[in-house]
């Protein structure tokens, strides 16, 4: 069990770095190459690395039972190819503060498959404050949210969204049931991406979209960066905060990922805070501190 120290920084380091995508997306959306080649190159690579990670750690990888084969397949059909192609087709329909909003439900997601899967309760207080944290990200994006009926094709993107939620959470399952099975967390990360790519070039060539790459720097730099960083780094710590803390608790990620993503949009894009999202700001957080807090120990009885 990591301490509390590592647990820390199991949840700060994904937050920032999947905060930091949101950003490095736009230069993979600024090039002619379809999002489905985009997102199955980034996972094919990431695949690759975490399988050369596997074998230098001495970690199997070619003798994983068949039975986690067709789990791992499952996982990256739902989690690497259908939650990130559904989030790319619903920000077409609908604004991206919309789909934040809808991610940061996760959190109630993952606390009901936690609970039903793996038999992890929440508190009370838990759930009151993750309702205050995205209370704040709605907030935040509430302008946005406001003209998302003015959109012709709003109710597709909503349902799109919500989709990429759910394969989200079902992801979460099928890669904890896994680990939970004693298979190491970084082959099993190497397989279910390898999938998803192979699933999502397989989706291209038959949808007529075929295969294509942009050589430009741009398009480089941001590949290797959502790869390296957004993928196997911040997957691999995610999960393990997951097994440490729970489904519930790892999912808060997606409260805060929206104020960091904001923060660093202020800084490269020009985006203008205003009163009612520096206030969705500092509910988000401050409902974020009332969640992760210790829980007190019941007094013993006499």
């Amino acid at each position: 069990m990591p301490s509390a120290s590592q647990q820390r920084w199991l949840f700060w380091l994904p937050t920032l770095i999947w905060a930091s995508t949101w950003h490095v997306i736009l230069y993979q959306l600024d090039s002619a190459v379809p999002v489905l080649n985009s997102v199955a190159w980034r996972f094919a690579l990431a695949a690759l690395m975490l399988a050369a990670l596997a074998r230098w750690r001495g970690e199997a990888l070619l003798a994983l039972p068949r039975s986690a084969h067709v789990l791992m397949l499952a996982t990256g059909i739902v989690q690497y190819s259908g939650n990130y192609w559904s989030v790319y087709e619903a920000e077409r329909h609908i604004p991206t503060g919309l789909v934040a909003v809808l991610f940061s439900l996760m959190v109630f997601g993952n606390a009901l498959s936690g609970r039903l899967f793996f038999g992890q309760s929440v508190t009370r207080r838990f759930l009151l404050a993750s309702a205050g944290a995205v209370a704040g990200v709605a907030m935040i994006f509430w302008p946005e949210i406001a003209a998302t009926g003015a959109r012709p094709n709003a109710l597709l993107g909503l349902g799109l969204g919500l989709l990429a939620v759910l394969c989200a959470c079902i992801g979460n399952v099928l890669t904890l049931t896994l680990t939970r099975r004693n298979l190491a967390l970084v082959p099993v990360l190497a397989w279910s991406m390898g999938y998803g790519a192979l699933f999502l070039t397989l989706a291209s060539l038959t949808s007529g979209a075929g295969l294509h790459f942009d050589t430009r720097p741009s398009y480089l730099l941001s590949l290797l960066y959502l790869s390296v960083f957004g993928s196997v780094v911040a997957f691999v710590l995610y999960f393990k905060l997951a097994q440490a803390q729970g489904a519930a608790r790892a999912a808060l990620t997606g409260v805060v990922i929206p104020v960091i993503a904001l923060l660093i949009s202020a800084l490269f894009e020009g985006w203008q805070p205003t009163v009612l999202s520096l206030s969705g700001m500092g509910l988000s957080l401050v409902s974020l501190f009332v969640a992760t807090r210790p829980t007190a120990p019941a007094p013993a009885r006499p």
